[in-house]
């Protein structure tokens, strides 16, 4: 699966969000701590701003904080805001039907059906994760 550069920072910047708790979170500490150009990073933080998801901290001492107890935000939930929406007609081959072909329509569905399920298994997957899961400390073994 490919996400768009700003999905991938804004995942990063999150969970540094989530991470940092009620203590506000500059846009230079995103950049730096995953080496990534600041300029992006606070286009980023602006969008997730925008939709509700952080805060802005005015002032000295100010920054980002999550808007929402990062068991609210699912990982969909950041994805859906910084990727384009799915084709129109929901498959992932994006191909013409196979006319003219013996059995190509039918092998066709098939393999769009597949595609949708998988899809949709990975948006779920998405959909069950939280930033708080993907912060938390591993489990002791």
């Amino acid at each position: 699966m490919f996400l768009h550069k700003s999905t991938r920072y804004a995942l990063r910047a999150a969970c540094d969000l989530a991470l940092a708790g009620a203590r506000p979170t500059t846009v230079k500490q995103v950049a730096a701590r995953h080496r990534l150009p600041e300029n992006v990073v606070a286009k980023v933080l602006q969008q997730l701003v925008r939709a509700g998801v952080a805060s802005g901290v005015r002032g000295v001492g100010g920054g980002y904080l999550l808007a929402q107890p990062p068991e609210n935000i699912s990982v969909q939930l950041l994805i859906d805001l910084f990727e384009p929406a799915p084709p129109q007609d929901g498959c992932m081959l994006r191909e013409p039907p196979s006319e003219g072909i013996p059995g190509g329509a039918a092998r066709t569905s098939r393999l769009s059906g597949l595609f949708e399920e998988v899809e949709e298994t990975v948006r779920s997957t998405f959909a069950s994760v939280s930033l708080a899961t993907l912060v938390a400390p591993p489990p002791d073994d």
